[in-house]
């Protein structure tokens, strides 16, 4: 069985990287740091995966044409303004390259770029020139705890992991730093997420990876249903733990899929614990589909569902509002075979047995879903297929948070 340790270290972990994050001055409070740096000390391969909103930040567009060729050296992001619906978006994505390029010594083009914050505000590169020396001072293999607050925007914690494993008979790493908290409703391929990894493996196969990775994690992740303008995951491999490069889909790269999976996976259910307002992580796991896209769909739909997010909010154990969501996903599956039972630190309780309620103590049942980790656990008997899907309650302060959001 192959196993993996979490470790500190974050986005800096894996060899062959630093991070920074310093406060330049977007921010007109001088406690929030407001631009990151990552950094490689080589020419790294390089994937990444992007919203699919039509309405699209210019950072996305720039870092799409940066990729082309699946190569990058550096990840710079700024958060506070989200570069988006300005007319000069491009031109200041592609600045901030250019300022971050020549600090660093190296070509534009291998930078990867990305905002977040308010959408239609102008962004100054001014504190960006003033507070680029700063930042690459910085850098250190310390430096992921600093970025990772550095892209925080509504967030209230840092996120950043690191997991180690062995591919190969090499030690490998992979780390990451995340960002998201409002606006969370992926579908790629304001949320986003920066990894790297020593492990050697090419361009098209990491992209695959990734790829692969996204679809068991963030777009298993909702907090409000809103589809980000600046959704971004990209990842460095700077090939430094001196495995065998993966090049094809063999045993190596399986192996390096479940490990990105399991980072992403870990990153996922911190973002939706830590969704605007938010007082409960709350987790759909489907199984018994009769393939994994009916047992995906089904997880998001009941995550998704706004009267289920405020049934976990007042723990009311509202089973009808899990079925009506199952309902309306869209996939096929027998109501009238599903269970349904809701679970937590708390203890479990049944509530649904073949698509119909069945006696369960109320007073249990506000035991189990008053704890901070609720997991709502359907069974369809109609398969071996499983997935999980992250997502949180619908509290008042998320009204409040977004209610004046850009004043």
């Amino acid at each position: 069985m192959v196993t993996c340790s979490f470790i500190p270290g974050g986005v800096a972990a894996a060899k062959g990287f630093t991070a920074a994050g310093v406060h330049c001055g977007i921010r007109k409070n001088k406690s929030k740091r407001d631009l990151a740096l990552i950094s490689a000390d080589c020419l790294c391969n390089a994937a990444a995966v992007y919203t699919q909103n039509l309405v699209c930040g210019a950072p996305v567009t720039v870092t799409k044409k940066h990729l082309a060729a699946g190569k990058a050296r550096a990840v710079v992001c700024n958060s506070g303004i989200a570069n988006t619906c300005n007319a000069d978006g491009i031109e200041k994505a592609e600045g901030m390259c250019e300022i971050t390029a020549k600090a660093l010594g190296i070509s534009p083009g291998e930078v990867i770029v990305a905002s977040t914050g308010v959408i239609g505000q102008p962004l100054d590169l001014d504190p960006v020139k003033s507070g680029m020396p700063h930042l690459v001072n910085e850098l250190s293999k310390d430096g992921s705890g600093n970025a990772a607050q550095a892209i925080m925007t509504t967030d209230t914690r840092k996120k950043e992991f690191a997991l180690t494993f062995t591919l190969g008979g090499k030690e490998c790493t992979i780390g990451a730093i995340s960002k998201g908290s409002g606006m969370i409703h992926p579908n790629m391929a304001t949320m986003l997420c920066f990894i790297t990894t020593d492990v050697a493996i090419s361009s098209p196969m990491l992209q695959k990876a990734l790829t692969a990775a996204v679809a068991d994690s963030f777009n298993m992740l909702s907090i409000d249903g809103d589809t980000s303008t600046n959704d971004m995951a990209c990842i460095m491999a700077s090939g430094k733990a001196e495995n065998r490069e993966i090049v094809s889909e063999n045993e190596d790269f399986a192996l390096f899929t479940q490990m990105l999976s399991t980072l992403l996976i870990r990153i996922a259910r911190e973002m939706a614990r830590d969704g605007e307002g938010a007082t409960k992580l709350v987790v759909c796991e489907v199984s018994g589909a009769k393939d994994q896209g009916t047992a995906r769909t089904v997880a998001k739909s009941v995550i998704c569902s706004s009267l289920v997010k405020t049934a976990m909010f007042g723990a009311d154990a509202n089973w009808g509002r899990v079925l009506c969501a199952m309902g309306y996903a869209g996939a096929e599956i027998d109501v009238t075979k599903a269970d349904v039972s809701f679970a937590s630190p708390a203890g479990r309780v049944e509530v649904c047995q073949n698509g119909a309620g069945i006696p369960f103590s109320e007073e249990q049942a506000k035991q189990v879903l008053l704890e901070e980790e609720i997991k709502i656990d359907v069974r369809l008997h109609d398969g071996a297929a499983c997935a999980e899907a992250f997502g949180c309650d619908l509290t008042y302060d998320y009204v409040k948070i977004n209610g004046d959001y850009r004043t």
